[in-house]
């Protein structure tokens, strides 16, 4: 197994202390949001063979195993991360498999720049994505039933927000979310921030279910993003709790240390937090106008002490085991690749000992014998 030295990625809304701490190094006094696990180009783990990407286009078969390349390709499915965020993440959502590929069929013929700021798809992949809390983590995560909306916002007593409560008790729940998203991302620029102004003061001074939202609106003043933000469930993490977040799904992160895998693209349609482009006409067209209960997932546990966190895709697999002191080794060699993550305690994996934030590449059916006292995070695939 490989070793990997991961890239951090210095994103704006990066904690400035999340990551270091957690690795035991001293910070830099910069944000360090994401340190990536993986062979995405954008930022591949290097080993001592070379970068992860080079490892596995090498042999493809022998790094990954038949199975995944027939299902997948001959690459990495999947992306791990450690996410730290210390401001709130754009507000987006994510294009199913078949949308992906439409899309990024149409911009190619096009001729859209991959690097062009308005380019929605960079690839032809859906990018389903899970987050698991390591520290207690704040998020947003679908839309609230639209009744429930509408009390929250007449409950701001904002006279400009009226026309949006009467949308939302007036009209059937797809269509009232979708009517008053366009009716937020299609406002007059100067109405719209006078609107945020005034809804950010009262959820200051409100406090409780509206304090989130305030703190949204502190780092993004004026953004219509803040008011699409209030349409969304509020979710609060403790540690070892997951969200999975599907295609078509509005989301945010806003605070927290937490791993995510996701499957490997770029694909993001944004609605709001953000200074990047925002398409509404193909955001209305991705988002799935449904309310629903975020579902907040905990892991099931197996006999062999593998708890796994439970989602319906297959181009990863996330779980976990919690290693007490004095346990038997584990071993966790499979038929497909994996990567291993310690987040706590001291965890020897073969010829590896890992601390907090040390991870390993495990080529698919390599020997993975794992022992210690601590936590270990497992992201392979489902083939």
């Amino acid at each position: 197994m490989d070793r990997l030295d991961n890239t951090v990625r210095p994103y704006a809304w990066g904690s400035p202390t999340a990551i270091p701490a957690l690795l035991g190094t001293e910070p830099t006094g910069e944000p360090q949001a994401e340190m990536w696990m993986g062979a995405h180009p954008g930022a591949p783990s290097r080993t001592a063979r070379g970068t992860l990407a080079d490892v596995i286009d090498a042999d493809p078969e022998r790094e990954l195993g038949p199975a995944s390349v027939a299902r997948f390709g001959p690459r990495l499915p999947f992306l791990l991360k450690l996410l730290a965020a210390g401001a709130p993440l754009s507000l987006q959502v994510h294009p199913d498999l078949a949308q992906a590929r439409a899309g990024h069929e149409d911009e190619e013929r096009r001729g859209v720049p991959l690097d062009a700021p308005h380019r929605n798809y960079k690839d032809a992949n859906h990018k389903p994505e899970l987050v698991c809390a390591l520290t207690e983590f704040d998020g947003l995560c679908g839309f609230r039933p639209p009744a429930e909306t509408a009390d929250l916002l007449d409950g701001l007593g904002v006279a400009s927000l009226k026309p949006y409560v009467d949308l939302l008790r007036a009209h059937p729940e797809d269509a009232a979310l979708r009517e008053v998203l366009t009716a937020i991302l299609t406002a007059d620029p100067e109405e719209m921030s006078r609107t945020v102004a005034e809804t950010a003061a009262a959820c200051d001074r409100l406090g409780g279910p509206y304090a989130p939202y305030a703190g949204i609106a502190h780092h993004y003043p004026g953004d219509p993003g803040v008011l699409a933000a209030l349409l969304l469930n509020h979710v609060r993490l403790q540690p070892g709790e997951a969200l999975y977040l599907g295609a078509g799904i509005p989301h945010a992160y806003l605070d927290g240390l937490g791993v995510e895998i996701m499957a490997n693209s770029d694909n993001v349609l944004r609605c709001g937090l953000t200074p990047k482009h925002v398409d509404v006409p193909e955001l209305l067209r991705i988002v799935r106008f449904e309310a629903g209960d975020p579902g907040v997932l905990r892991p099931e546990a197996s006999p062999d002490g593998e708890e796994v966190y439970a989602t319906p895709i297959d181009e990863f697999r996330l779980s976990r085991y919690v290693l007490p002191e004095g346990a038997a080794a584990h071993d966790l060699t499979l038929p497909t690749p994996q990567i291993l993550l310690c987040t706590a305690g001291t965890v020897r994996a073969g010829d590896h000992e890992l601390s907090p934030g040390r991870s390993v590449f495990v080529p698919a059916g390599e020997k993975a014998e794992v022992s210690g006292t601590g936590t270990l995070f497992r992201a392979t695939v489902r083939v």
